[in-house]
């Protein structure tokens, strides 16, 4: 039988293994996921801001609820959709 402090450097070891192995699985392609993720959250906010860019949106009575979401990401993601003031009037970041 294995004693606390042995059970800890196993569960330790382990630990260290596992996160090893997500490392050299994950690592190479931790910039394509995060683009990804970027091209994705860009879409999401093209389509809840649509409307107040011009765009019909079908589904606006939903949408409209998501926008305070946005609100803290809405500066980048301007400045990325090559915007250089905000394309809102009633959205003044900078």
């Amino acid at each position: 039988m294995l004693d606390a402090e042995a059970v800890q450097r196993l569960r330790s070891r382990w630990t260290a293994i596992r996160e090893g192995l997500a490392e050299y699985y994950a690592g190479p392609y931790r910039q394509t996921l995060a683009r990804e993720r970027r091209d994705e959250d860009d879409l999401f906010a093209l389509i809840v801001l649509g409307e107040a860019l011009g765009v019909p949106d079908p589904a606006a009575y939903y949408s409209a609820e998501l926008m305070p979401l946005l609100a803290t990401d809405f500066h980048d993601w301007h400045r990325r959709m090559g915007m250089p003031r905000s394309p809102l009037d009633h959205v003044t970041c900078c």
